[in-house]
C-alpha cells in the first residue's frame, strides 16, 4: 500500500475477475464466454469500422444504436441507456439510483460485484438469505429497502424468478428504484424488459458479451423509464462521455439485426447445457436447474476447491468460489460438445 493512496482506496476490495489464463490445450470453462463466435455480419461490421474515421470521436449519445435496441425490444430510444460492458451499465446505476438512506438489497449468494460496487460508492446494504434450494424468494424482500437488485438468472446459480415474480417484488415496493440484472436471460428465463412500460421504478441491465458473442467488445445497455436514463446519462456524463468506441456501436447493430444466427448460438447453448447436466448428474453430481450459460454443481463426496485444483491439472479450468454456502460447488460454462467432453472424462479419471 502507498502513502499516495486515497483512504478510499486503501479500503477497497476490488473485484477478483475470472481467470485469463495461457496454458496449451486448455479447456476453458470458467469466465462464462459463448463458446461459439458472434456473427459474421458484426464482424464485418467492426472491421468496416477499422478506418480512418476512428481520428474521430464516437457518437457520444450511441444514437444509432440506442434507436435499434430500442426497436429490437419495442420500447423508445429515450428508454434506452448503453455503457462499456453490463459491469460499467450497472456501476452508473448504483451511482444514480441505489444510494438511499435505507439499505439496498441483494441476495447473500449473487454477482459479487454488488458489494464492490457498494463500497466504492459508499451504499449502505443488506443482504438476503436464498433459501435452502439455493432460490430467490420474493416473500423474503418484503421489508425496508432504499433499493433492490436481482441478478435473474442469478450467478452464480443459474436460478431464474419467472416474470410474476418479478411482477410481485414490484407491487411490493412501488416507491424504490429495482434494478433486474439480466446478463443471462437468453438462455430460458423470461425478461423484465415489458415491465418497464408499467413501472416507473424498473431498470433492466442487459450484455452482448455472453448470448451474442461480443464479451471482447464490451457492450451493455439498461432499458427503464426515462427518468432513470436520464439519471444514468448523468453519471455517465460526468465520468466518461464516449464509453463505447465506433467500432463497438457499429458490431453492436450488426449483431442485432443478424436474428437468425443470435436464435441458432442460443439454441445450441442451452442443449450443450442439458448435455453437460446429463453428463455431470451420471458422474454423482448434484446439479442446480439452470437457466443461464453455466451450471452450477457439487459432488457430495468431494471438496469443491480440490476438485477444481485437480481438473486444473488436467489443463480444464471452471470457477471455484470460497464463499460461505458454495464453497464445495463448481460453476461450469457450457463449452462446445468436445469441451464437456474434455470435461467429462478428466473427472471420471479424477473421481476414479
Amino acid at each position: 500500500m502507498s502513502r499516495f493512496w486515497s483512504r478510499l482506496t486503501h479500503e477497497l476490495r476490488p473485484y477478483v475477475p475470472g481467470e485469463q489464463p495461457r496454458m496449451a490445450d486448455l479447456v476453458k470453462l470458467n469466465t462464462n464466454e459463448s463458446p461459439f463466435g458472434p456473427s459474421p455480419r458484426a464482424l464485418q461490421a467492426i472491421r468496416f469500422e477499422a478506418a480512418d474515421t476512428l481520428r474521430l470521436y464516437p457518437d457520444p449519445q450511441a444514437t444509432a444504436l440506442r434507436t435499434a435496441l430500442a426497436a429490437y425490444h419495442r420500447v423508445r430510444p429515450e428508454q434506452v441507456f448503453v455503457g462499456n460492458g453490463s459491469d460499467e451499465v450497472l456501476a452508473h446505476a448504483f451511482a444514480a439510483l441505489l444510494k438511499h438512506e435505507a439499505p439496498l438489497l441483494f441476495p447473500d449468494i449473487t454477482y459479487s460485484f454488488y458489494p464492490v460496487y457498494c463500497r466504492l460508492f459508499g451504499i449502505s446494504y443488506e443482504t438476503v438469505p436464498l433459501d435452502k434450494a439455493m432460490q430467490i424468494r420474493v416473500a423474503d424482500y418484503r421489508r425496508r429497502a432504499g433499493a433492490i437488485i436481482l441478478a435473474n438468472p442469478n450467478a452464480p446459480t443459474g436460478i431464474a424468478l419467472s416474470r410474476s415474480e418479478i411482477v410481485a417484488l414490484l407491487e411490493d415496493h412501488p416507491d424504490v428504484p429495482v434494478v433486474v440484472d439480466e446478463a443471462y436471460v437468453d438462455f430460458g428465463a423470461e425478461t423484465a424488459i415489458p415491465l418497464v412500460a408499467s413501472h416507473r421504478n424498473l431498470l433492466v441491465v442487459q450484455t452482448m458479451s455472453k448470448s451474442r458473442a461480443l464479451a471482447g467488445l464490451r457492450v451493455g445497455f439498461a432499458i427503464g423509464d426515462s427518468d432513470l436514463i436520464e439519471a444514468l446519462t448523468r453519471v455517465k456524463d460526468s465520468f466518461n462521455s464516449y464509453p463505447l468506441g465506433r467500432p463497438a456501436q457499429a458490431g453492436a447493430i450488426a449483431a442485432l439485426e443478424d436474428e437468425a444466427y443470435f436464435q441458432q448460438s442460443r439454441v445450441r447453448v442451452i442443449e450443450g447445457r442439458e448435455r453437460l447436466t446429463r453428463g455431470l448428474k451420471q458422474a454423482g453430481f448434484e446439479v442446480l436447474p439452470s437457466q443461464a450459460n453455466f451450471v452450477f454443481a457439487r459432488h457430495p463426496a468431494h471438496d469443491g476447491a480440490a476438485l477444481a485444483a485437480a481438473l486444473r491439472q488436467q489443463a480444464v479450468i471452471v470457477r471455484h468460489f470460497g464463499a460461505a454456502r458454495i464453497s464445495d460447488h463448481l460453476r461450469i460454462t457450457v463449452g462446445t460438445d468436445e469441451q464437456t467432453d474434455r470435461l467429462l472424462s478428466a473427472l471420471s479419471r479424477i473421481l476414479g
